[in-house]
């Protein structure tokens, strides 16, 4: 188990650490989830039957011990609300020019103010397909979802997205062309 366990938390824990990053907005408390997360595997790594990747199912226990944690805090609600913390931000690139990585930090700072505008779920579907890279059937497994459903709420995610980016670019008189959000 311990080699096993020692393979999962080297292959994934910069994943499950992002993820509850863009959960809870907090670094020392996405750090403390991730241990819980580790702590649920050790728990129940008998039980995996394997249906699905250990992937899917580490993002699963991910989504529930952040889920956990919103309901354990007073005002969860307002908590998901309130903005990302800007400067932890990084942008990764191999050999990008200066104004490229302007544009993309301020691209990025964009769309991440906008996901404040989406639900929780749009958020989690949002995360887990374009900055942890899942694809719609992972994100379903991992969400206990049908493909279907993913497909819907990321669609509402993106238009919310869109709608609020161009409001955003509108008051800081950004040229809404230059930035666009992606399916």
């Amino acid at each position: 188990m311990d080699s096993v366990f020692d393979e999962l938390y080297s292959k994934y824990h910069h994943d499950i650490f992002q993820f509850l990053f863009y959960m809870v907005k907090n670094r020392e408390q996405a750090e403390d989830l991730v241990q819980e997360v580790y702590i649920r595997v050790l728990k129940s790594y008998k039980q995996f039957e394997g249906k699905s990747s250990e992937k899917t199912w580490l993002f699963s226990i991910a989504r529930n011990v952040a889920i956990d944690s919103f309901r354990k805090q007073k005002g969860w609600k307002q908590r998901i609300m309130e903005k990302f913390d800007w400067s932890t931000q990084q942008v990764k690139d191999d050999n990008p020019i200066p104004e490229e990585i302007a544009l993309r930090k301020e691209e990025y700072q964009l769309i991440y103010k906008c996901l404040d505008h989406c639900t929780v779920d749009q958020k989690m579907v949002v995360i887990m397909r374009y900055i942890q890279d899942l694809s719609i059937a992972e994100t379903a497994e991992t969400l206990g979802w049908t493909e279907s459903k993913v497909k819907t709420t990321q669609h509402r995610a993106l238009k919310v997205l869109k709608k609020e980016m161009a409001e955003m670019m509108e008051k800081e008189g950004t040229d809404i062309e230059k930035v666009r959000v992606e399916r």
